[in-house]
């Protein structure tokens, strides 16, 4: 990818022939249209795309709390490329086409700051998911005052619910409430944290599927 400097013309838009032009974040550049491949199904692209489809089915509900969960790696790249990178090559079991995303390797969020101890994840009532913690405030770089990053993602509906401003650390526990419709149907619990100012994440724990009340 060739950046453009602005001159009298501007920045390119568009294709022109096999060369296409576009802007990102705010840089124009150019880059050249790949040739069409002789034999696109090889096995390894057929492994690859099937891989790819998985996790972005995996994390397109969470979008938007990605784009806190990650934000700490969106160098030259999206909050979502970066998370799609990071599960692409660590978050994937079996063999095709059985792959699957395996949820205890997954990361929802990353980051140095330190995570959660002794999660777990429960439906005590209808419409609500508890979280509940281990206060393990003073523990690494673990503060009262860290804010819960909690997902909580439906897969038969390939929905997500989540908050990105939780309770402390200190409290130990935060209540999510969940549609009416998801009584009966199991979702995966994420649990994160992001400290007081934002500028700190931790690595996301999985505290399990829970059956909704």
């Amino acid at each position: 990818m060739g950046k453009i400097n602005q001159g009298i013309l501007g920045g390119v838009s568009g294709q022109v022939g096999n060369v296409i032009g576009g802007t990102w974040k705010g840089i124009d550049y150019l880059r050249i249209k790949p040739s069409s491949v002789a034999n696109p199904r090889t096995e390894g692209q057929v492994d690859q795309r099937s891989k790819f489809s998985i996790v972005l089915k995996f994390l397109q509900p969470m979008t938007d709390f990605l784009r806190v969960g990650f934000k700490q790696y969106a160098n030259k790249m999206t909050q979502f490329n970066a998370a799609m990178s990071y599960n692409l090559n660590n978050a994937i079991t079996g063999a095709y086409p059985n792959f699957m995303v395996d949820y205890a390797s997954a990361l929802v969020t990353r980051g140095n700051l330190t995570g959660s101890a002794n999660g777990a994840a429960s439906s005590p009532s209808a419409g609500n998911v508890e979280a509940t913690w281990t206060d393990n405030s003073g523990s690494g770089s673990a503060q009262a005052t860290d804010k819960a990053l909690i997902a909580l993602l439906n897969t038969t509906r390939g929905e997500a619910v989540f908050t990105t401003a939780g309770p402390a650390r200190s409290v130990g526990t935060a209540t999510i409430p969940v549609p009416s419709e998801y009584s009966g149907e199991d979702v995966e619990v994420f649990l994160g944290f992001a400290s007081e100012d934002g500028t700190k994440v931790a690595n996301s724990s999985y505290l399990g599927s829970v059956t909704v009340a």
